[in-house]
């Protein structure tokens, strides 16, 4: 069936050999990221038997660890069984952090990834993702097209005439989405150390003034959406140039 016969279809674009292989990185790099935080919340659980309680993060479990271990308090078969999920552990990490150096050395080669890199919260990992994972940026014919694509544009509940937007879709790339809203709080943690030292840009000028009427998650969200339309923008331009 051709594409003239559904011309409201939106159809995938085919994707080079370097951008399928750099989804598998990111796809390996997803699984092993999602099994490190089970793993570490596995442990926590049962420091937490043992009432040990510590803070979120990998730092505070990683500064516990030692003195689990160290503990003659606790029970031998305990801490032997502690230990072989901490090498687990350090294993995931190792991997992870692998994989992180191999993701920002592609992000540096490609002529694309790199002109994303200068966009204020994306590192190589969101800049590789967004590269290899949106294929060929023109069959969005916009950059709020590719914003929906990633879930990023507000739900439309319009009836009778009256246009009434709701939440995020939600749809889409979630793992593209997850890392540009992360992305999205590190911008707006640069925004705060700028306004303490009264150096501003009018990107920042734009988040004060929402953080004035909004929460900081919408906030996220929002700064999120206005930087999934500007890697549309870049990618757009990139190809033109390539063509």
């Amino acid at each position: 069936m051709g594409k003239n016969t559904r011309p409201n279809m939106r159809f995938v674009a085919v994707k080079s050999e370097s951008q399928q292989a750099v989804l598998v990185m990111h796809r390996m790099r997803e699984q092993w990221v999602r099994e490190r935080t089970s793993l570490m919340n596995q442990i926590c659980s049962y420091l937490h038997e043992f009432g040990i309680v510590i803070n979120q993060g990998r730092a505070a479990l990683a500064r516990t660890l030692p003195l689990v271990a160290e503990s003659e308090i606790l029970p031998l078969l305990f801490r032997q069984s502690i230990a072989d999920l901490a090498d687990r552990l350090t294993d995931l990490e190792t991997r992870i952090t692998a994989l992180n150096k191999r993701i920002e050395a592609w992000s540096k080669q490609d002529t694309t990834a790199k002109a994303l890199l200068e966009l204020c919260g994306v590192g190589s990992v969101t800049a590789s993702a967004a590269e290899a994972a949106a294929g060929d940026v023109s069959v969005f014919k916009n950059c709020r097209q590719f914003a929906a694509w990633l879930g990023l544009v507000p739900k439309q509940n319009s009836s009778g005439g009256k246009t009434q937007l709701g939440a995020t879709t939600k749809r889409g790339d979630r793992y593209l989405r997850t890392l540009l809203v992360q992305g999205a709080r590190t911008v707006m943690l640069a925004a705060s150390r700028a306004q303490k030292s009264t150096q501003t840009t009018s990107m920042f000028e734009w988040i004060y003034k929402l953080q004035e009427r909004r929460p900081n998650n919408v906030v996220a969200v929002a700064i999120a959406a206005k930087q999934a339309r500007m890697l549309w923008a870049i990618m757009a331009n990139q190809q033109r140039q390539i063509r």
